[in-house]
């Protein structure tokens, strides 16, 4: 029997990376960015207004202070306003001593001004403005190259491009990223058992679960995925399409059943394509899983069990690292921290176990701790309301079979629930 460690080995020496591709920068969000961004302009390229107010010079406005005062106050300041300046004017303007000029957020700064006097320093007057508050120089302005200066590096190989990223980049002029590309992974379930979710199961069939479940996990990891649904048992239509779907694919899922004569017949109808071998794996749930590579371009391809809850452990500890890796990301597996389990737990010796459970914070001591969740009465590991539930894995080693209450354990996170 092969190890976790084994098998996750023998995955991840099969990575393929996509080619880095050139996408629109509305395409890039959430992928890695693969080149080297950098300024050829400074951002912003003049100085503006970083609110609405007046521009003035620091200096004509240095002796108010303390508030509104009553008219005609010995302290007061008031200048008089000279013009407006929009966001977008192209007409430059010069500021007089002691004037002052209203603007607008992003408008380019006068010449001679120095600094935005907000409009809740003032009593917002049109014609002469009375000044409540001193502003220094450089304040609310935003000057030439705050944000990036010509040269710099705006985004970085490695980078994960979100909505800061894709405005800098537009800020840049930059319509188009190169990014490392979501792999694509096609989703097949094999049975004569199985009906898709629009029809009624008749006597002795189910629902397709499996592709859904398993495109949905897909999905999350950042792959991009084609669900190809159900193929009947004939192995002549599987084999067809499944090598359809290795010229469109850097991965294949099969799901379906991999012991007695429905293994075999999956393992023939795929042995023209390649190889992929059946083997049991040290983990609960999810010992029986396959894996080869198929087609001239050796395509990783798995088969998973029909079994829901294995088939998605198995993907959240084999599958998802490789999607990962695939993207670019430098460390592809899930967080794993440690927490104190509020109730006893048992795991099947030699094997390494991922039971569910919920994760949370002790608000006594920020400490994290973990509660199991059995599921039924008799703790069975296939329920899949309990996978539903959870929002960690709890991870027990081969040699670990009873962890008493209070003990601290392993844990993986899985997607966060909103």
């Amino acid at each position: 029997m092969r190890s976790v460690e084994e098998q996750q080995a023998l995955v991840m020496a099969a990575a393929v990376a996509p080619r880095p591709v050139r996408v629109a920068i509305t395409e890039a969000q959430g992928l890695l960015c693969a080149e080297e961004i950098t300024a050829d302009k400074a951002m912003p390229a003049f100085d503006q207004a970083a609110i609405d107010g007046y521009a003035v010079r620091s200096v004509d406005v240095s002796s108010a202070s303390g508030g509104p005062r009553p008219a005609g106050s010995p302290s007061d300041v008031i200048l008089p306003v000279v013009g407006d300046i929009a966001a977008g004017s192209r007409q430059p303007k010069r500021l007089q001593p002691r004037q002052a000029v209203r603007i607008e957020t992003g408008a380019p700064m006068p010449t001679l001004a120095d600094a935005v006097l907000p409009l809740e320093f003032s009593d917002d007057g049109r014609t002469r403005v009375r000044v409540y508050q001193s502003v220094r120089s450089g304040d609310f302005v935003k000057r030439t190259g705050d944000d990036v200066r010509r040269g710099d590096v705006a985004v970085r190989p490695g980078q994960l491009i979100g909505a800061a990223q894709v405005g800098l980049l537009a800020a840049l002029g930059k319509d188009k990223v190169l990014v490392h590309p979501r792999p694509r992974l096609s989703i097949i379930s094999v049975g004569e058992e199985l009906v898709d979710i629009g029809r009624t199961p008749g006597p002795g069939q189910v629902y397709d679960i499996n592709s859904y479940a398993l495109a949905a996990a897909a999905r999350d990891a950042g792959a991009e995925v084609n669900r190809v649904g159900i193929v009947g048992g004939d192995a002549r239509a599987l084999r067809d399409v499944v090598e359809g779907q290795l010229i469109r694919s850097e991965l294949v899922i099969i799901s379906g059943a991999l012991g007695g004569s429905s293994g075999a017949k999956l393992s023939e109808a795929l042995g023209e394509l390649g190889k992929v071998e059946i083997a049991r794996v040290a983990m609960q749930p999810g010992s029986i899983q396959g894996f080869g590579k198929l087609g001239r371009d050796d395509v990783p391809t798995f088969l998973l069990p029909s079994n829901p809850v294995s088939a998605l452990i198995i993907f959240e500890v084999i599958i998802r690292p490789l999607i990962r890796a695939a993207l670019g990301r430098p460390q592809p597996g899930r967080r794993i921290v440690k927490a104190r389990t509020v109730a006893a737990m048992a795991s099947v010796p030699d094997r390494t176990g991922y039971q569910r459970a919920q994760l949370l914070r002790d608000e006594s001591n920020g400490e994290f701790i973990v509660k199991p969740l059995t599921g039924g009465h008799n703790g069975s590991p296939y329920l899949l309301t309990t996978l539903a539930e959870a929002n960690c894995l709890v991870v027990m080693g081969p040699d670990v079979v009873e962890v008493p209450q209070g003990d601290l354990v392993e844990v993986s996170f899985l997607a966060q629930r909103a």
